[in-house]
């Protein structure tokens, strides 16, 4: 039955060549969008190195100091706070500490400036993430602890400082005037991934900072890495219970403080919305994403209800055959929506390679530094689900429609329903 619904699909297809293009043409170029937009989502958000555990992942980036008088104060933390009150937590099966933002250093190459984006970090910071290392190692508790004067690098950062990303280990590196000695080399990380974005890492111990600072509020982050995804809840859980005993830094100032563990998306929320909540505002920025490709949606949407209606009048006359030999409502329903569902399979097929081309050209122009966007299986599995979505969604009202035609009136060619 299946098979035979989907020749009838497409002989239909072919009997109006030109609506048939128009048709995939508005579903080809709509799911292109999303598609485009979705693969660059799942590149910020998704598995990918350095994050690529991101269901065990939780970053620590940002605190509220609420005033008595009804100000607040946000930034990130301080390297002491974190030190005293997240690394020692016990659900976690590593803690790391590093700068929450990138900072610019300098480095020079005969009479070229380099400016470089940096983060200073801990050993850790190597442990609870997936770098890609191309050459050599990170750097260690030993070397952190005895403020070494080492360096990861990029691989773009190496060939624009040493002219090549190969025998590179070993060699010096001079930033801000200091040589710094290169341990690693590893694969560029896209400037999306904000909470672990650089070009280059060097020990927090190098850093001018004081690490004794006992202020609540300073430059720094912590990345939680869960033993296993079940924990990530008991990984909040335990930091709210932390963050509930920790002393008001002025009680005669401040009345409460607000820091949470966040998931991947809703640090990045927090991050751009200033939302101090525990989700970081993902609710509203999901209802935002859901209401923009539904609205995008549902101009193709109509056109292709309006086309589909046409069609299903033209073919009053195999309606009311149908019918005359038994054919149910629910039958012809269910026939008219496969072919509707056929029909947009064709489209998310040309969309897909679309969206394809599109994102090849997105990576071509550098668009975000460092970022390589690609169609992949979760990619793919959206796909799906909006073509399918789609298909219903333009298919319900016509074929519905088209079920409510009478036998007798559509084998005279009587289109009122």
């Amino acid at each position: 039955m299946l098979l035979s619904y989907l020749k009838i699909a497409w002989k239909v297809l072919l009997r109006r060549k030109f609506f048939t293009a128009i048709s995939l043409f508005g579903i080809s170029f709509t799911l292109m969008i999303l598609l485009v937009v979705y693969a660059m989502f799942d590149f910020t958000v998704g598995p990918h190195r350095p994050e690529l555990r991101v269901d065990r992942l939780l970053f620590i980036n940002r605190i509220q100091l609420l005033y008595r008088d009804g100000g607040t104060n946000n930034s990130s933390l301080g390297y002491a706070f974190l030190n005293q009150y997240v690394r020692p937590m016990h659900t976690p099966e590593k803690v790391s500490i590093s700068d929450s933002n990138w900072n610019t250093t300098v480095a020079y190459v005969g009479q070229q400036v380099l400016k470089l984006d940096s983060k200073t970090t801990d050993a850790e910071f190597w442990q609870v993430l997936d770098f890609e290392f191309l050459a050599g190692r990170p750097y260690n508790v030993a070397e952190v602890r005895s403020a070494a004067h080492v360096v990861v690098i990029t691989a773009t950062t190496s060939q624009r400082y040493f002219g090549t990303t190969a025998g590179v280990v070993g060699r010096d590196m001079v930033l801000e005037a200091v040589p710094y000695r290169v341990v690693g080399v590893v694969h560029d990380v896209p400037i999306t991934r904000a909470n672990t974005y650089a070009e280059l890492w060097t020990p927090v111990t190098t850093g001018n900072n004081n690490l004794r600072d006992p202020s609540y509020q300073g430059r720094y982050q912590a990345i939680l890495l869960a033993r296993r995804p079940a924990d990530v809840p008991l990984l909040k859980d335990e930091y709210q219970r932390i963050i509930a005993r920790v002393p008001l830094p002025d009680p005669k100032q401040f009345k409460k403080i607000n820091s949470f563990a966040q998931t991947v998306l809703a640090s990045l929320t927090a991050r751009f919305s200033s939302d101090a909540g525990a989700e970081g505002g993902v609710g509203r920025f999901a209802q935002l994403m859901l209401g923009m490709a539904l609205l995008f949606m549902l101009l193709p949407a109509l056109n292709l209800i309006n086309i589909n209606v046409s069609r299903t009048l033209e073919r009053s006359a195999e309606i009311g055959v149908r019918k005359a030999f038994g054919a149910t409502a629910g039958a012809l329903v269910g026939q008219f929506l496969m072919e509707n569902i056929f029909l947009t399979l064709l489209g998310g097929v040309l969309g897909l390679g679309l969206a394809g081309g599109a994102l090849a050209l997105l990576n071509e122009s550098h668009f975000l530094p460092y970022s390589t966007y690609a169609l992949n299986g979760r990619v793919f599995a959206v796909a799906l689900g909006v073509v399918v979505v789609f298909g219903l969604l333009s298919g319900a009202y016509p074929a519905y429609k088209m079920s409510k035609l009478q036998a007798v009136k559509a084998l005279k060619g009587e289109n009122a329903a």
